[in-house]
């Protein structure tokens, strides 16, 4: 028997956390680690309080065809991880490792090329998260060191990810 890599069992928690996630579009789940310790979990949903998507059974950047990576200013979620960052202590955050999945709501794939948006990345950066681990598939995943953005301003204001 052959034992789950570190990565892959991290990954596969922030995927059971993405199942409560309530957009109807795209759903993620985050968890932050330092030194094997959980943190944090996160997932993607509306503020507390506010109606879900899933709740009022639409999404209005659906309903105006809004393409991926624009327009987040309509949505009524908060990210998955901008809901871990603000669960969690700066101080427990630095040096830490956020673990993000992506799946398509309707289909239940992986969300392909996953990655956090540029609000989301600024907050990673200053949350002191050392790298970011993002599932592609089942057993593969992509390693992004966060002083990698910090380097590539541009990074920052290109619109990819959810």
């Amino acid at each position: 028997m052959k034992r789950r890599d570190k990565y892959n069992y991290y990954l596969d928690i922030a995927e059971t956390v993405l199942e409560r996630g309530t957009c109807l579009r795209r759903n993620y789940g985050s968890i932050i680690v330092k030194n094997d310790e959980i943190i944090s979990t996160g997932y993607t949903g509306a503020p507390r309080g506010r109606k879900n998507c899933i709740d009022l059974g639409s999404c209005i950047r659906e309903k105006l065809n809004v393409p991926r990576g624009t327009h987040y200013e309509l949505c009524r979620s908060v990210h998955s991880e901008a809901n871990a960052i603000i669960s969690a202590s700066r101080r427990d955050m630095i040096g830490s490792v956020l673990y993000l999945v992506g799946k398509d709501s309707k289909t239940g794939e992986f969300v392909k090329d996953a990655n956090s948006c540029a609000m989301c990345k600024r907050l990673i950066i200053n949350a002191g998260i050392e790298k970011v681990v993002i599932r592609d598939t089942k057993d593969e995943y992509r390693v992004i060191y966060i002083k990698e953005w910090v380097e590539d301003d541009d990074s920052l204001t290109v619109q990819q990810g959810y």
